[in-house]
């Protein structure tokens, strides 16, 4: 081990015995590296680094059962239980589980890093970007099958065990294009004959348009900001309904979304969490700079989402009415999103 990753080590050491509940996120800001910076201290120690051969490993996912998926920003943590089904890697640009509970857009690009992790009895597949954030994780639980871990772990182990990596920056974000520089009537009148709400980001790409400078030049009655507190009202009354809606969120390289009800709803100190058997989310209402509710048409009528962003224009989170293609949006959707315009 290196002088710089053994000092690291020791740093991380002693601010687990100042706080022994502290996350490694958490940790990791605080002394100024990454996550995965932080975890590689522990190579040989209860970390086992995996050879990047992501969609190999995921392919395998389903063999371990009921796991925990775990996806987050630096916002929100989206915690879903279930098994990895139906897998599709044909796309080069996103790949896809589709599960009723585990239900992933992947995207792949971003993907450098993987690590097998066994904390005592936790066990874990940790993957993360080339700048070591994290991007996905998934634990075992007790409905899970271990043997099947240790033979991914076992298939997948990398040859070399090292603690050192190359991590290196992710490029800054486009400055986002002055209004007056955006064909708006072009962009309003595609935006009335969207089809698909898959189409919108292609759209947005087309006329150069950032996610919240879109929502700022729709067209009339398309979004409408609402308060922040807003937010959380769509989890409380949803779950006071009983209504099923979808839940996304994500990161550069993965969007994770729940889809049904919540039921328990509760705050510790900024964050306002749902914890619910097989579902968990973790909000920090702290961080939310701007909510909208967004309308797109589609071939099955219009949708209707309400979409969370950071300071940055990054997503946070989004919410939508449980639905499929061929089938409209629940009236109920309509209504709850309805008392949130008033």
């Amino acid at each position: 081990m290196s002088t710089l990753v053994n000092d690291l080590k020791e740093k991380w050491e002693a601010l687990k015995a100042e706080n022994p509940h502290l996350r490694i996120r958490n940790a990791a800001t605080e002394l100024g590296v990454s996550e995965a910076e932080l975890l590689a201290t522990n190579v040989g120690e209860g970390v086992t680094v995996l050879k990047p051969e992501f969609k190999e490993i995921l392919t395998e996912a389903e063999q371990l059962g009921k796991v925990m998926a775990l996806t987050r920003n630096e916002e929100c943590v989206h915690e879903r239980k279930g098994t990895y089904l139906n897998g599709d890697f044909s796309s080069p640009h996103a790949q896809l589980f589709v599960g009723e509970d585990i239900d992933l857009r992947i995207f792949q690009n971003h993907w450098k890093f993987a690590f097998a992790v066994v904390e005592g009895d936790r066990k874990s597949l940790q993957f993360f970007g080339k700048d070591g954030l994290a991007l996905h994780k998934i634990y075992l639980t007790k409905d899970s099958n271990e043997a099947a871990f240790d033979a991914i772990v076992e298939k997948f182990k990398a040859e070399e065990q090292t603690s050192t990596f190359e991590f290196e920056a992710v490029a800054p974000k486009a400055e986002e294009k002055a209004d007056a520089d955006i064909d708006v009537e072009g962009f309003q009148k595609a935006w009335t004959e969207l089809k698909d709400t898959h189409d919108f980001f292609m759209m947005t790409r087309k006329f150069g348009v950032s996610r919240t400078q879109a929502l700022r030049l729709a067209p009339e009655g398309f979004t409408k900001k609402i308060d922040n507190a807003k937010v959380v009202s769509v989890l409380e009354d949803a779950a006071e309904k009983q209504l099923p809606i979808m839940i996304f969120v994500g990161n550069r390289g993965i969007i994770q979304i729940h889809t049904g009800t919540v039921t328990k709803t509760l705050w510790h100190q900024q964050w306002f969490n749902v914890m619910d058997p097989d579902f968990n989310l973790h909000l920090d209402v702290t961080k939310i700079a701007e909510a909208w509710i967004v309308k797109k048409p589609t071939e099955d009528g219009e949708v209707t989402a309400i979409e969370v962003f950071n300071s940055e224009g990054d997503f946070i989170v989004q919410f939508f009415g449980k639905r499929k293609p061929g089938i409209p949006e629940l009236q109920e959707w309509k209504d709850l999103v309805a008392g949130l315009e008033k």
